[in-house]
């Protein structure tokens, strides 16, 4: 079967598709991937046939982001959904999606939710689709009600066929109802992680995993976030390993605690496989990779699917929320200095009480006895 797969430039988008790329490549299938730009350097490595798509034009994409600090929450869904996702994004990898759907002719299209582009080419040709969960299944339902408005010059039915079209999660069922009527839950196999190199000199102190993930990491506010959290973690006896991404300058940062070391990316097997506590934003790719791997959370949630995530991850015991005080009406809530005591005390109480990873543990076996990517692709593939 010849299987095109499709996704925005962030690496979170992007990282729930490898489990099925992979296995369509163990069974013989034909793969064609269709990214942006940003993700061709993060794609070379896989073995697979890339085409590459455009980009939004930067004065556009930089007006849509510089409202969204200063935007009511609903007005920052709208503009993340509609302008940027659902009309720039779509106008930008059309023709090359096009293209390829008219010289390669897929049987089937993999995109993850907020690559709208793939499902008007679906609509068009009359192929099969399914699309592979980013976030809470409710938040991707609602992000696609917003984004409507600007599908709706491609046509109607493509709205309507992305709602009818399979729904693949690896989030457990517990924490993720979902309103898609053909919901398929699989099970992510953890890769095996690596040993992380001795960066504080033979420290056997807790490890404290930081990160803000790529979108906040490409963002102004990013520097001001980071210098909050290394802060709180300041003096703490334990180690931290703060990621920033490859948009970060570690110098913008100013004085690192000893404690702390840094790195533009690392891969998160490799952290999740010695971290005794991520501090993260909440971003789904980070808070349910943590919970996967057993691994409980302190969560300062500033945008988009963060607060949700948040509050899941503490009312099921595995972590603890910190919102941030700054701007709390608005899109992104800033942590501040004010914040810092509050995130301090929530990294001692998780590494303090044993219940949180006990919990975090309890969801990673409610996740690891869902099926296999194998077996819900052979589903959906039945169902093309």
């Amino acid at each position: 079967m010849r299987v095109l797969f499709s996704s925005t430039e962030g690496s979170g988008h992007f990282n729930p598709l490898l489990p099925f790329i992979d296995s369509c490549v163990a069974r013989g299938d034909d793969v064609l991937l269709v990214v942006p730009p940003k993700l061709v350097a993060r794609v070379s490595g896989l073995g697979v046939a890339v085409r590459v798509g455009d980009e939004p034009a930067a004065d556009e994409a930089a007006a849509v982001w510089r409202r969204f600090p200063q935007a009511s929450r609903g007005e920052a869904a709208v503009l993340a959904n509609r302008e940027f996702f659902g009309r720039l994004c779509t106008a930008a990898m059309l023709p090359a999606l096009e293209e390829a759907c008219r010289e390669w002719r897929p049987e089937l299209i993999l995109h993850e939710p907020c690559e709208y582009a793939s499902a008007v080419v679906a609509a068009r040709h009359g192929i099969p689709q399914a699309q592979v969960g980013i976030s809470l299944a409710a938040v991707e339902a609602s992000s696609l009600d917003l984004a409507a408005p600007a599908l709706e010059p491609y046509g109607h039915e493509t709205v309507e066929r992305l709602r009818a079209a399979p729904y693949l999660t690896r989030f457990p069922a517990s924490l993720d109802p979902s309103p898609y009527v053909l919901t398929r839950r699989f099970r992510e196999v953890a890769e095996r992680g690596g040993e992380l190199p001795d960066w504080w000199s033979g420290s056997a102190a807790p490890l404290v995993y930081l990160t803000f993930g790529s979108v906040v990491g490409g963002s102004p506010a990013a520097s001001a976030a980071f210098r909050t959290a290394l802060d709180a973690v300041d003096g703490l006896p334990v180690r931290v390993l703060l990621t920033v991404g490859r948009a970060v300058d570690p110098a913008s940062l100013g004085p690192v605690p000893a404690n702390v070391h840094v790195e533009a990316w690392v891969p998160q097997a490799d952290v999740l496989g010695s971290a005794d506590l991520v501090l993260c934003h909440g971003g789904s790719g980070t808070t349910f990779g943590a919970l996967a791997a057993g691994v409980p959370l302190v969560v300062v949630p500033l945008f988009a699917d963060q607060p949700a995530n948040g509050r899941l991850v503490d009312a099921a015991g595995a972590g603890l929320v910190v919102a941030p005080s700054g701007g709390p009406a608005g899109a992104m809530g800033l942590p501040r200095a004010e914040d810092v005591p509050r995130i301090r005390a929530a990294v001692e109480s998780v590494l303090g009480d044993a219940s949180y990873r006990t919990a975090a543990q309890r969801l990673g076996a409610e996740m690891g006895a869902l099926a296999s990517v194998g077996a819900v692709l052979e589903e959906v593939q039945s169902l093309a």
